[in-house]
């Protein structure tokens, strides 16, 4: 029998678990599917931690999730086009969910489906070895309930281990003798921590920006933030100014490119993450940056240099689950069969560097946002995956920009329309900055 081994049961590897259960339902033969989860429970990155540094196994911690983390685009951008939020709820929810929300609609299709049997919780894979002789692969992990290591062979494999839960963790001088408190963001988890703190964030992107948020919204006394190329450039609230790059640390006090200098009590890191896949060998490694048209994956899924390995959620995003739930829709029906994949690598690495070239046309971020929408409709034009709108999410996401400008520290108090259900979500009872309870029970409150 055909075996599939899917490594990471976060919401890529939970797609494609749901992609091979929605044809299994149909009445159609689907392989015997094996999902490797190194975490004690589903979720991936949703899946929150207190832990840093090890888990409990002494493992790298995957979670780079906070505790009052909400999502930073709207619900209507990411809604499961077979299952949404109105059908788990019972009812529409306001557009911007906090974390506690989101986990338990991404858990309540993979209940509903009934996929929880297929996935080996607290297994982490040690080692994937391709055989060229018996064109297949072997998966070797290390069940730590049991504390026993496995060998079993596979036909494919696909990983869905995610790319935001390994660090990039730069190096400034002074950082070995500051007075106060570094942490990466993958290590950052409740914003009270530094209430009454003069805090430094370095980077410009979603986290400098949303950590620098959270922090602010507990009572930091100030938030500084620094950026090497371009500052974010919203209207900051007047206790947080933006900063040329970081030159140095001395003391309490930071350097910064233009001159200036700010006496700061904590440092967070906000300098993005890497792909690391430390159980691949190099035959079956993705070595790629963080882009909307990744290295070396045809469709953005196949690994070009081994057509038996996949890919799922590799890609910079802005869309995201509907987005992995096409992705792996597609890859199940190459692995059935009902998609062919060119056996000429000349023409796999073509549509990668059609990809890339297409990406590289523009940096304007609606040219982005369209980008990745007519990726996801190239492939749901393909596969089963129900029809949905993609350019209204485009367009929900357009207005979701020009809210950030509007007001960076109300942008999650708008609502926006369900693109499945055609419903307007309600105005969320509390504005987002006086909400500091973020419980399920709380938001769902009517």
């Amino acid at each position: 029998m055909t075996r599939v081994a899917v490594i990471g049961a976060g919401p890529s590897g939970l797609a494609m678990l749901r992609a091979f259960q929605s044809a299994a339902r149909k009445g159609e033969a689907i392989p015997e599917v094996v999902c490797y989860e190194k975490q004690a429970n589903w979720g991936g990155l949703w899946n929150y931690t207190w832990r840093q540094g090890v888990d409990e196994n002494g493992e790298p911690v995957h979670c780079s999730m906070y505790r009052y983390l909400w999502t930073n685009g709207p619900k209507e951008g990411l809604e499961f086009a077979d299952y949404t939020f109105e059908e788990h709820f019972g009812k529409q929810i306001a557009s911007y969910p906090p974390r506690a929300v989101m986990f338990d609609y991404i858990e309540g299709r993979v209940k509903k489906a009934g996929v929880r049997p297929w996935i080996r919780f607290s297994n982490v894979v040690r080692w994937v070895q391709y055989h060229p002789e018996t064109r297949d692969f072997t998966v070797t992990a290390h069940d730590m309930v049991k504390d026993s290591v496995t060998t079993e062979r596979f036909d494919y494999v696909v990983c869905a281990s995610g790319h935001f839960s390994s660090p990039n963790v730069p190096e400034y001088p002074g950082f070995d003798t500051f007075l106060g408190r570094i942490v990466h963001a993958h290590d950052f988890r409740d914003a009270r921590e530094f209430a009454g703190k003069d805090v430094l964030v370095v980077g410009s992107s979603y986290s400098a920006e949303d950590i620098g948020s959270q922090c602010w919204k507990y009572g930091a006394k100030s938030v500084t933030s620094c950026y090497r190329s371009n500052p974010m450039g919203f209207k900051w609230p007047d206790n947080w100014e933006e900063k040329p790059a970081l030159v140095r640390v001395e003391g309490k006090t930071a350097f910064f490119k233009d001159g200036s200098s700010k006496d700061v009590d904590a440092i967070i890191l906000c300098t993005g993450y890497r792909h690391y896949f430390p159980f691949l060998p190099d035959d079956l490694r993705l070595k790629t940056r963080n882009r909307l048209a990744t290295a070396d994956l045809y469709k953005g899924v196949v690994y070009v240099h081994n057509t038996k390995m996949f890919y799922l959620g590799m890609q910079d995003q802005w869309f995201t689950f509907n987005m992995f739930d096409a992705q792996a829709w597609y890859v199940r029906d190459i692995i059935m069969g009902r998609i062919k994949v060119p056996e000429d690598k000349a023409v796999l690495l073509a549509d990668v560097a059609e990809r890339e070239a297409r990406e590289e046309a523009s940096d304007d971020v609606k040219y982005a946002i369209k980008y990745q929408g007519a990726y996801v409709k190239e492939l749901i034009a393909e596969t089963d995956y129900p029809d949905f709108d993609v350019d209204g999410m485009c367009k929900a996401f357009f207005e979701w920009k020009q809210h950030k400008v509007d007001n960076i520290m109300a942008f999650r108090d708008n609502s926006y329309k369900s693109l499945l259900t055609g419903t307007m979500a309600p105005k969320h009872h509390t504005p987002w900055v006086d909400a500091l309870d973020d419980s399920m029970e709380t938001y769902l409150r009517n």
